[in-house]
């Protein structure tokens, strides 16, 4: 009788059924087929919703099969009793690791895996002698660090990592920047003044994974294409150059691939370049989660 009751509107009559009336299991079902922003959207219109909202069994699904190796790279207490909502949470923000020279995260729509790698971790020919390279303080990078070519001759860039990356297909880019730049009165002041040299001889991008996949790429850092999107010119800009794709099949336990960009042509000096870091992002993500110009 109270079930008869709850049905009836003000006047007595049977009130119509509204979305607080669908099962909290027939919500969840639905939302396994939402991205995890629709999903956090919906849970704010009312209770039933709210609850499936934060179900074990949607965000299951929303996290990448690796994610527990994504875990790994923290104290066990960061994600201790977590709900697989929070963890999904907590893996889409930046995890550090390599001692804070390589990040990985989720992509908060699709859950799909991303990384990011400091030119601190790759080995760079000259690094060490400030004649040639210095470490650039700034907040345009996401490791607050970049490294500014002076002038050197045998310019070479070489990096590599090994991951459990699960099955997708993988886009490397590295993120480039002619000439260098500053703050002054708060305003971005962009330096040319050692910029010379890329319009010459193509440097040359390369990849290679443990399995056989290569790829590789040339063109002149220099060419002053603008970007179709904004109208900007490559100079004072950052740049993501795509280097390839490799696929990952998730039949080996880690992967490991190897990156390089140079130019060795030591007929000509060339500087004024900010080198900052390599993404490798799934292909389908990388016009989306683009921060520069793409070439």
């Amino acid at each position: 009788m109270g079930a008869s009751l709850s049905n009836l509107g003000s006047n007595g009559s049977a009130a119509a059924p509204g979305l607080g009336d669908i099962p909290e299991n027939c919500v969840a079902r639905v939302f396994l087929h939402l991205t995890p922003p629709e999903i956090c959207n919906l849970a704010r219109l009312n209770r039933s919703f709210r609850g499936a909202a934060s179900a074990d069994s949607v965000w299951q699904t929303k996290l990448p099969t690796n994610y527990q190796d994504l875990l790994d790279l923290m104290p066990p207490e960061r994600y201790r009793n977590l709900s697989k909502k929070d963890i999904f949470a907590l893996l889409s923000r930046p995890v550090p690791f390599d001692d804070g020279n390589k990040e990985v995260w989720l992509d908060r729509v699709t859950g799909r895996v991303c990384m990011s790698i400091s030119a601190k971790a790759m080995s760079i020919t000259g690094i060490d002698d400030r004649r040639y390279w210095t470490w650039v303080p700034t907040e345009e990078s996401r490791f607050n660090t970049v490294a500014y070519l002076q002038q050197i001759w045998w310019f070479e860039v070489d990096g590599e990592v090994s991951f459990p990356f699960p099955a997708d297909i993988y886009t490397l880019s590295f993120r480039l920047h002619l000439g260098r730049f500053s703050k002054r009165l708060g305003r971005r002041v962009r330096n040319y003044e050692h910029t010379h040299g890329w319009d010459i001889k193509p440097v040359k991008f390369e990849l290679s994974t443990m399995d056989g996949q290569r790829a590789s790429f040339e063109c002149c850092l220099h060419e002053a294409e603008p970007d179709d999107a904004h109208g900007n010119q490559k100079c004072g800009h950052w740049v993501d150059y795509k280097v390839g794709e490799f696929i990952v099949r998730g039949s080996e336990p880690t992967t490991k691939v190897r990156f390089s960009m140079k130019q060795i042509d030591c007929t000509h000096s060339k500087g004024g370049l900010c080198v900052d870091s390599v993404f490798i992002i799934p292909s389908h993500l990388r016009e989306r989660t683009r921060s520069g110009i793409l070439k």
